[in-house]
């Protein structure tokens, strides 16, 4: 077979891990797919800037067209960000009959089949598997792994940024402005961590991955977000005290033919797998009917990582082109979309309140769980510094978001609770 020649959107981090697993693997990857690779052309800003790698300056571009509409390359690697003009630079070489690689999780939890269907019709490959939670095959895992399975649920750890400031936070006790500075200086956090700490990252990500597991058309409108900017430090000390960690987490789930997807901080027993991932690691913990429990775990992010799955991506699209069966690859959603209401979602809720410090508060704030069925799992109540008030930090027992919105919009309208301080779910204890 002829050399593979490939075409690079973008040369930043990522890319620049590409190219180097391109050059320092090349063997392997020959015995891989039985010929050699080579890269043609890299579309770059400027082409006078200085590089993490050593690049022959005749191998850049500053004009797209130089690779959308080069004849001689076969496979276009996309890691340069952004969102319309990508689409537009991807929808181009598409038409081109080009096969594509892409890590831009952006791009495809908002156009992901609009770009799938249009590669099938052209009979080119899309896989984005860098997309996702960086070097973990999480998205082959799905496709491939546990493709004979039903998939009922899906729960992980899908931001590094957010798990490296909430480690800190809960572990050192320090301030999140503080943490996140760090972060910023790591390089985990980008100048303007709004997608990261808001959990808009994460909730593209969890559209993918439940797009893909429940086999449904889920957009990043149908998620739920909230993100981790209001966590306090006491939020953290009494998730601890409770035996409890604080993450944040992405949730799919299923019953029946109904879905729910959200992204939220959310409290996990410290003996859960998910606690013990720590600082910028990822994982996806994945439930399926007949396998069971199973867990995705390894880095989220950075240069060689995420190079990886999109170099392992490309392999795969050299074999199919070996074996004459690109653009086959994608499968249309099953199934309709149908998003659960608050009355089908289950889960136990962690509540902190200051309420004024006399006798029978308790009482009347036991009497409305009661009335609408939920019960206590886990009670606190402590004195504040504050003048005759105190706090009550409690756990439910699961119950539906519908009953728990209610009683909360309750609490607002009592007299005797100062104030709603903070609310989360409780997940990995068997919630329905």
């Amino acid at each position: 077979m002829k050399v593979i020649s490939i075409g690079l959107l973008g040369l930043g981090t990522v890319g620049s891990g590409v190219v180097q697993i391109l050059e320092s693997h090349q063997d392997k990857l020959m015995h891989q797919v039985g010929c050699s690779i080579s890269v043609k052309k890299i579309l770059v800003k400027d082409t006078a800037k200085e590089r993490l790698v050593e690049i022959d300056k005749d191998m850049l571009t500053e004009y797209p067209e130089d690779i959308l509409s080069n004849p001689e390359i076969d496979v276009v690697i996309e890691v340069m960000g952004g969102i319309e003009e990508t689409r537009g630079y991807l929808t181009k070489a598409i038409k081109n009959k080009k096969h594509i690689v892409t890590a831009n999780k952006d791009l495809m939890a908002l156009y992901g089949p609009e770009l799938l269907e249009l590669a099938t019709e052209n009979q080119c490959d899309l896989f984005y598997e860098a997309s996702v939670a960086g070097g973990i095959p999480i998205l082959r895992g799905l496709v491939d792994g546990l493709s004979s399975d039903r998939i009922t649920k899906m729960m992980g750890i899908v931001n590094g940024t957010t798990n490296f400031i909430l480690t800190k936070m809960s572990k050192e006790g320090r301030a999140y402005e503080d943490v996140l500075k760090e972060a910023q200086e790591l390089g985990f956090a980008e100048a303007d961590p709004t997608a990261d700490v808001g959990g808009l990252d994460a909730a593209r990500k969890m559209a993918i991955l439940s797009t893909l597991g429940f086999s449904m058309n889920i957009g990043l409108n149908d998620v739920e977000v909230q993100g981790i900017t209001e966590i306090s430090e006491e939020d953290l000390r009494y998730s601890k005290k409770l035996g409890y960690t604080m993450k944040l987490i992405g949730v799919a789930s299923r019953s029946g033919e109904r879905v729910e997807v959200s992204v939220q901080p959310a409290l996990l027993p410290e003996a859960h797998p998910l606690a013990s991932v720590n600082n910028e690691y990822n994982a996806v913990y994945v439930y399926g009917e007949a396998v069971g429990e199973t867990m995705f775990y390894g880095p989220g992010a950075g240069s060689l990582p995420t190079a990886t799955a999109v170099v392992s991506d490309m392999v795969t699209v050299i074999k199919n082109m070996r074996l004459g069966v690109n653009g086959r690859s994608a499968v249309s959603p099953q199934y309709p979309k149908q998003l659960k209401d608050a009355t089908e979602i289950f889960a136990k809720f962690f509540l902190r309140l200051h309420v004024q410090d006399e006798v029978g508060v308790l009482a009347r704030i036991t009497n409305l769980f009661a009335e609408h069925g939920v019960g206590f799992d886990k009670i606190l109540q402590l004195p504040l510094d504050e003048k005759e008030s105190s706090e009550i930090v409690l756990v439910t027992h699961t119950a539906t978001l519908a009953a728990f919105e209610q009683i909360k919009q309750k609490l607002h309208d009592y007299n005797m609770v100062r104030e709603v301080k903070s609310t989360y779910r409780v997940e990995g204890e068997d919630n329905k």
